[in-house]
């Protein structure tokens, strides 16, 4: 068996408290590098956007953890001697983590250095690949600190390896058996310092996608404060000969709709009824006589206009006009705008306006059951609810009153 990639996703953003990015990012499957920068101006991201430039061409043959080990070493050389030569960048470097799927092998080969990280989920449990390098690790590895000691540490974010400060840099290397099913994100330090691992293995793990993972992620670590750049990069390895299947979202059905006419109990009353008449159609278009089954043909058109019409205008209104609470990708509490229904080839008649720090699955039976339901409301009631569970949970409602329509999640 050979394993291939069938998912993937990356995203990097600035953060709630930085005014820059210094981060650098390259995907190319089966190649994925995170590098996080540091330095004074814009050295930091001149340092990474040199260490991942350095994976964008051709690379040395040879098995992956010596292309690894020598394109970091390559980029390390690259970013010291330009330290060395414009003063205004002197000091800089940057952390570089990499990974390399072998499909042949079922094997993901891994380059590290400082305290990005990658992480394996293998059957809903996240395990840690990399090990950090930095003074609190160190201190944690000799036994000077606790596990919780180490996760709140003033001095977490001080590396003791980078690319960039001297001329040769040791380059940890490793190679991991990989399954299908695996899911291998690949982090800087700005997620991990925001969300603990029991969180990013709850978040990564209830996704829908890698889309919806990277999405959830970086909404979390921002949420929790986004002290610094936020980069991400997830991917997903399935057996090289499973198909490849067309990805449909879920299709929600309403208890409740009437508003709008569009309950799934109405949906199918009208599917039916459209049977009926299409069948009447044809027995009586095989009856003699050309113009009159030319007439039938005529009226049936008119008939399933006037259905579609109703369709249309039933969608159009519950669209702009009613609410209904639900769970985002993310597994979060949130509020849409239109009917919980999705037409053939992928039409949805709802949207997300806002989703709440607060995950469906945690919350009581009772409230879970009005999130589930997907009860059709209007504007006013749905804010309502929705505000009375984030206190439940103890969250100060993050909208402006009568306005979760400016906090929309998109």
């Amino acid at each position: 068996m050979s394993l291939r990639i069938t998912d993937q996703a990356y995203a990097t953003d600035t953060g709630k408290q930085r005014s820059a990015n210094e981060d650098s990012v390259f995907v190319r499957a089966p190649l994925f590098v995170i590098a996080d920068g540091m330095g004074g101006a814009q050295a930091g991201e001149v340092a990474s956007k040199a260490s991942v430039e350095s994976f964008d061409r051709d690379l040395p043959e040879g098995p992956p953890e010596r292309v690894l080990r020598e394109t970091i070493e390559g980029a390390n050389r690259t970013i010291h001697k330009l330290a060395r030569e414009d003063p205004s960048l002197a000091g800089m470097g940057t952390t570089t983590t990499a990974a390399i799927l072998d499909g042949r092998a079922e094997e993901v080969a891994i380059g590290h250095v400082g305290d990005s990280r990658a992480y394996r989920l293998r059957r809903g449990k996240l395990e840690r690949l990399t090990r950090d390098h930095s003074l609190v690790e160190e201190m944690r590895r000799k036994g000077q600190l606790t596990e919780a000691q180490a996760e709140d540490h003033p001095q977490r974010s001080i590396i003791t390896r980078a690319l960039g400060p001297e001329p040769e840099v040791e380059v940890d290397l490793q190679t991991v058996p990989a399954q299908a099913g695996d899911v291998f994100l690949i982090c800087s330090d700005g997620l991990t310092t925001m969300l603990d691992d029991v969180h990013i293995e709850r978040l990564l793990a209830r996704a829908t996608s890698m889309r919806s993972a990277v999405r959830a992620l970086v909404d979390e670590a921002n949420r929790a404060g986004g002290r610094d750049n936020i980069s991400v990069i997830a991917f997903k390895v399935v057996d090289a000969a499973e198909p490849a299947l067309d990805s449909e979202g879920a299709t929600l059905i309403g208890e409740s709709a009437t508003e709008a006419g569009l309950t799934s109990t109405e949906v199918r009353r009208r599917a039916a009824a459209e049977a009926a008449r299409k069948r009447r159609e044809d027995q009586a278009a095989a009856a003699p006589g050309k113009r009159r089954r030319r007439l039938k043909r005529v009226a049936g058109a008119i008939a399933l206009l006037v259905v579609v019409g109703a369709l249309v205008f039933g969608a159009t209104y519950g669209l702009h006009n009613v609410y209904f609470l639900g769970t985002d990708e993310a597994g979060r509490v949130a509020l849409y705008r239109g009917i919980p229904y999705e037409l053939p080839f992928g039409i949805k008649l709802y949207s997300e306006r806002y989703a709440a720090p607060v995950q469906t699955d945690a919350l009581p039976e009772r409230r879970k059951s009005a999130v589930t339901g997907h009860s059709v409301r209007s504007h006013s009631d749905a804010v309502q609810l929705l505000e009375e569970i984030e206190r439940g949970q103890g969250i100060t409602a993050q909208a402006p009153e009568g306005g979760i329509e400016a906090g929309s999640a998109e």
